[in-house]
């Protein structure tokens, strides 16, 4: 079932400026039909590339190969995987991205020479690898491209398109496991979350660079994809790959915030939730934070940003109460450790690293499992059953719910026949649009949103709820 398109500009525009950094592209290719290339062939290949090797997105661009206008049906794959990425998907664009004003503005306050030219910005907006790795056919221009996701292909190129070649082979050959959903979503957060060696802190987003926001399955859907679901073999894989990214992006979060805290420069105020100071003031009589109050902190100090387990603790008690109820201590420990103003730093990494190692084994326990209408649908209820607490947690929250209903009801509704589907569809793009002043977010009136879509969830088939 697509989106319609209405739908697909109020994601879109939501997430237009989530999408700087690498992204989710999936699967090895192993062409058939009219692109299989004969062992005879290979012979006039070049061979003389060195292993690891980047060749550039130009090696795809062939119509018998990725180039195709058009999808083929009498192929294993649709063959215009290329021409989707070139002219629709944002990453063919990234490196674009540096050269207008904002991103000279972000490079003129940190002192930089010119964005499209320093390697702190280069690092995520193109593909960025040493000259000893590039071949002849290489530019960086080209923005983050095939090779960014799938990994260098010189070695890998020809041999990839013979009749019995396997994409176990292709690996072994430099070749990422996409099709592996935590690899696939490590992938994607090298840059929509960041590394040891690239990352976007306090001083890029004070100097302009958007704050980092992901969900595996709405970025996929948003790119647009340019491969085939496999949902004839797991046709509720798009809830599947929702819970495993979000997972890995915690777990990844967590690692992220040890490394910071094991640091010299801390606090690092990326890690707390930016609109609990950059927000629009009003009188103290219109203000919902001091209404609400400042449970498990001082007034004044900053919360912990624990967005990325806002919907994602849901799965989690879902699938094993006992670990729901463990994650909910240590993670509030973790908030309210992170917000003391005399912070143990040596206090925060351990409760982060112990967490990350649990949540690691979720993961894994997570990319395994499979997924029906029942559990889709009482997933569903129950963030929406919590909208108050969601709400209030703030703008990330909000947003990590938002695109979680987005997902969890696109599989629903794929899968089972919903009278008032676009109703409910409605309701959540309405969800999105209560997002696009962050700093001037209120919980109220999303939590409200969120509990029209809970009516509506409740007279769609399913039973009453949990």
């Amino acid at each position: 079932m697509r989106r319609p398109s209405g739908a697909m500009r109020v994601r879109a525009r939501f997430l237009l400026l989530c999408l700087f950094g690498l992204a989710t592209l999936s699967g090895g290719f192993l062409l058939r039909g009219n692109a299989v290339t004969t062992a005879a062939s290979l012979q006039t290949q070049p061979t003389a590339a060195r292993p690891f090797q980047y060749t550039g997105p130009g090696s795809c661009s062939s119509s018998s190969c990725h180039g195709s206008v058009r999808p083929k049906q009498e192929t294993r794959i649709a063959q215009n995987e290329y021409s989707i990425w070139v002219v629709q998907d944002k990453h063919a664009k990234a490196f674009e991205v540096l050269s207008n004003p904002i991103s000279v503005r972000i490079a003129r306050i940190l002192g930089l020479p010119r964005p499209d030219t320093a390697s702190r910005c280069l690092a995520c907006h193109a593909l960025h690898v040493p000259a000893a790795q590039q071949a002849k056919t290489f530019d960086p221009s080209d923005g983050v491209s095939c090779e960014s996701c799938h990994g260098p292909a010189a070695s890998w190129l020809g041999p990839h398109t013979t009749r019995d070649w396997s994409h176990e082979k292709s690996v072994e050959l430099g070749m990422y496991d996409t099709k592996d959903l935590i690899k696939r979503t490590e992938k994607c957060l090298t840059c929509h979350l960041g590394t040891e060696q690239k990352f976007v802190d306090h001083e890029l987003i004070a100097a302009g660079h958007p704050d980092l926001v992901f969900e595996l399955d709405s970025f996929s859907a948003v790119m647009p994809r340019h491969w085939k679901q496999p949902l004839d073999q797991d046709p509720w894989r798009g809830v599947r790959a929702w819970g495993t990214g979000q997972a890995v992006q915690l777990r990844e979060a967590l690692k992220l915030l040890v490394r910071r805290a094991r640091g010299s420069a801390w606090p690092e105020y990326a890690e707390l939730q930016c609109f609990a100071c950059h927000h629009d003031l009003t009188g103290p009589e219109r203000s919902w934070r001091q209404e609400r109050g400042y449970a498990g902190r001082r007034a004044g100090n900053p919360p912990w940003n624990a967005s990325r387990y806002a919907a994602f603790r849901y799965l989690v008690h879902s699938l094993d109460p006992e670990t729901g109820r463990q994650m909910d201590g240590e993670l509030g420990a973790l908030a309210e450790l992170i917000s003391r103003l005399d912070v143990d730093k040596s206090a925060v990494a351990a409760r982060a690293s112990s967490a990350a190692q649990t949540i690691d084994r979720l993961a894994h326990r997570i990319s395994q499992l499979s997924f029906d209408g029942t559990t889709t649908l009482r997933l569903l209820r129950r963030i929406c059953a919590n909208a108050d607490a969601i709400a209030s947690e703030g703008e990330r929250a909000a947003e990590q719910a938002a695109m979680a209903l987005d997902s969890l009801f696109i599989a629903y509704a794929r899968n089972t026949r919903v009278g008032n589907a676009e109703e409910v569809r409605v309701a959540i793009n309405g969800l999105f649009r209560q997002l696009e002043s962050p700093s001037g977010y209120n919980p109220d009136r999303f939590a409200r949103q969120m509990r029209n879509v809970s009516a509506l969830l409740r007279s769609s088939p399913g039973g009453a709820d949990d």
